[in-house]
């Protein structure tokens, strides 16, 4: 697989430092707010109410940790105009750690994904700090845009008088493009996974469970700095096809497959990062499997640069029978691509399923991930493969380092990495 685009590295270094310009986190903060609050305005929008926390991040530059993401518990109001408020479990640690946020915190009102039964009226609190929040922001007759929430908080909102959208559709429209400091961090974040796959190829053994290899990525990431591995995938030998899309404690073998899929967040900026490896030689029908894989994803990758579509890129992709499945819908998730920033999953999706009939176009700084995935003839094993790609003026750039022109030999005497 050969590719002709730049070579791409992070600019700097992961510290801020007195005597090297590198990520401005103030003016990323600014500009993302800019950003939000055009979105807004261009979707008829008084303010947005985010639950989501990748957008609370977006919106307001904070963060909690990650053992709050799926508990309902903490919230912003970003207005089309002015400046947004959080409302945040750990209110005195913020005033200390967010200055910028000039004290506009205040505590949250939840009722914990429904833990708090709805005979308990927190629901009715809840609604009525927002609509006086929302007073005090001077919107609070406009239209308020929600990404998501739980069910009888909306209702509360909505018998308080308060006009109630979709505003997820506006926060991605201002995440669909990245900018410079945001493009950095996202390579920065690549840059921890090339690491962290040259530990996991010397790692592969005969005797190696695929847990192990989990519990290898996890300590590389986070000794260089991770925030949070979300997750990582580790299929080997048969389980690789069909792609179960997780991880278990099988034994590798010699002559078994590997692919590994990498999910971390280096200050809030996700990866999704595979690469294949063989434990041995492969035998032809696993070198076939890769180089199917390979050809199909640099073809994707070739067409990609401003004013191409999404149809363009999944054009470069087999129909499913091409790999053993009978439809688009099944194959979904095996030739794929998908936006990455502060969540893994953003705009664009690209994929054979819906990209035909509804095409988006591609535009300069946008940022996604492209795999594909090929199982070999004789059932051994699969291949799966990844790249994160920039839009750039002219083409795209790759900023996902570690090799994958070759499928890597490792584990047993004789191979390339022992």
């Amino acid at each position: 697989m050969l590719y002709n685009h730049p070579h791409a590295t992070a600019r700097f270094g992961t510290m801020d430092k007195d005597w090297e310009a590198g990520v401005d986190f103030r003016r990323l903060i600014r500009e993302r707010i800019a950003r939000a609050q055009e979105a807004l305005r261009a979707h008829g929008l008084g303010a947005v109410l985010v639950f989501n926390f990748d957008n609370i991040r977006y919106v307001t530059g904070t963060h909690i940790g990650q053992w709050c993401r799926d508990k309902m518990n903490r919230y912003a109001l970003c207005p089309a105009k002015g400046k947004p408020w959080l409302f945040d479990p750990a209110v005195p640690a913020k005033r200390l750690t967010c200055p910028w946020l000039e004290d506009r915190l205040s505590p949250p009102i939840s009722n914990m994904c429904g833990a708090l039964p709805p005979s308990m009226e927190v629901q009715k609190t809840f609604a009525r700090q927002i609509k006086e929040t929302l007073a005090g922001m001077g919107c609070d007759n406009e239209p308020l845009g929600v990404d998501l929430m739980e069910m009888s908080m909306l209702q509360a909102l909505q018998d308080e008088g308060i006009k109630v959208r979709d505003g997820m559709q506006a926060l991605l429209d201002a995440r669909e493009i990245k900018t410079p400091d945001e493009i950095d961090l996202l390579k920065q974040a690549a840059a921890m996974v090339d690491a962290a796959y040259t530990d996991i190829v010397r790692a592969i053994r005969p005797g190696r469970r695929e847990n192990e290899l989990v519990a290898v990525a996890n300590d590389s990431l986070y000794r260089l700095g991770s925030e949070w591995v979300e997750a990582v995938n580790a299929n080997s030998g048969p389980r690789g096809m069909p792609h179960s899309h997780t991880f278990a404690d099988r034994i590798i073998q010699p002559g078994d497959m590997v692919f590994l899929d990498i999910m971390h967040s280096f200050n809030g900026y996700r990866t999704c990062y595979y690469r294949t490896f063989i434990c041995g030689k492969p035998n032809k029908y696993q070198m076939e499997a890769y180089e199917k894989a390979s050809r199909w994803l640099s073809d994707s990758i070739d067409r990609i640069k401003p004013g191409a579509s999404t149809a363009d890129v999944a054009a470069a992709w087999p129909a499913p029978e091409a790999f053993g499945l009978k439809d688009e819908h099944e194959a979904y998730l095996l030739q794929y691509g998908h936006g990455i920033g502060l969540s893994l999953w953003e705009r664009p999706i690209l994929s054979r399923r819906f990209n035909f009939d509804y095409p988006t176009e591609l535009k300069e700084g946008m940022v996604f991930a492209v795999e594909t995935w090929c199982g070999s003839a004789d059932g051994s094993g699969a291949a799966r493969i990844e790249e994160e790609v920039v839009v750039t003026k002219n083409g795209c750039e790759i900023i996902t380092n570690f090799p994958s022109d070759h499928l890597i030999s490792c584990g047993l005497p004789g191979c390339e990495v022992f």
